[in-house]
């Protein structure tokens, strides 16, 4: 499968193959037809679509004198559920940080603290102090440490 997704993100890597494939999204076409929008010689389309079709993005159809080409998602399905573990990832990651940002919240209301000042004479760093860590700073640095990346 690896292979068949290098081949998969290499094609995609490429503006204009992604456009080809997304007029190809809209129906079939030949080769005069997805070469009109651009700047570049038929030969030069004809290199991109050989990319697509390695890739099995596209295929290749029959009708009469025409070959027109087609989409084929079944590679780009694959993408996707490769991609959706990496989603996956980011969304408990940001769920873990809206928790986080909820309990640090609770905390500023409990202990009658209106959160950070907007004044720049407020930062001791203005002042050339250096900031102290805050529990809050330990937090989001144990939270960092956890390590469960994919």
């Amino acid at each position: 499968m690896s292979a068949h997704l290098d081949a998969t993100f290499a094609a995609l890597a490429d503006p204009t193959r992604r456009a080809i494939l997304a007029r190809l999204a809209i129906g079939e076409a030949s080769v005069l037809e997805l070469a009109k929008p651009f700047a570049m010689s038929q030969p030069a389309i004809s290199k991109h679509l050989k990319v697509l079709e390695r890739a099995g993005l596209i295929s290749r159809g029959q009708q009469a004198q025409r070959r027109p080409r087609r989409l084929d998602a079944r590679p780009l399905a694959d993408a996707t559920r490769w991609l959706e573990q990496y989603r996956q990832f980011w969304e408990a990651s940001f769920q873990r940080l809206d928790a986080l940002l909820d309990q640090m919240k609770t905390l500023q209301k409990k202990s009658g603290h209106e959160g950070p000042q907007t004044t720049r004479a407020a930062d001791p760093r203005a002042k050339g102090g250096k900031r102290r860590r805050s529990s809050t700073d330990e937090n989001i640095s144990s939270t960092r440490r956890k390590g469960d990346y994919p």
